[in-house]
């Protein structure tokens, strides 16, 4: 065979992403001046330590992908994650998005997130394994 599968090294993965992107933005044009967009916020005490954020990207189609959304275990409880939730989601439908997805597992946010309007549309059962699921999540804005 005149094929080897290596490691990735250096700039390797970062030219795969950027062929698959080349290709799907050949089939469904590029909606948004920036192709990915970083929209992170951070919630931070008196003292300048974070105590929540998140993380999200809104990405080509003006589609946002929730990565992370987390608080401190002392600041649960509060309403931070939902106040960047909401956040998240006024960011997001000013700069034209359409629809914020994101996955979480059953012992993460699966209520917090059907409470915020969120809506199932999958889910992958022993995963990440012993019986737990991960969830998948959608929200049309």
């Amino acid at each position: 065979m005149k094929y080897k599968i290596n490691d990735c090294v250096g700039n390797d993965a970062e030219y795969i992403c950027e062929k698959l992107v080349e290709y799907n933005l050949s089939q469904v044009p590029q909606r948004q001046e920036i192709a990915f967009e970083n929209l992170d916020k951070k919630l931070v005490d008196d003292n300048g330590n974070i105590i929540a954020g998140i993380v999200a990207k809104m990405y080509c189609w003006n589609v946002v992908y929730l990565d992370i959304l987390w608080v401190s275990e002392e600041h649960r409880g509060e309403g931070l994650g939902t106040m960047l939730l909401k956040e998240l989601e006024q960011i997001s439908k000013s700069k034209g998005a359409t629809l914020i997805h994101l996955d979480t597992f059953d012992f993460q946010a699966k209520d917090f997130y059907i409470k915020n309007g969120y809506e199932l549309f999958g889910t992958l059962d022993e995963c990440p394994q012993g019986g737990h699921s991960r969830y998948y999540f959608k929200k049309y804005l």
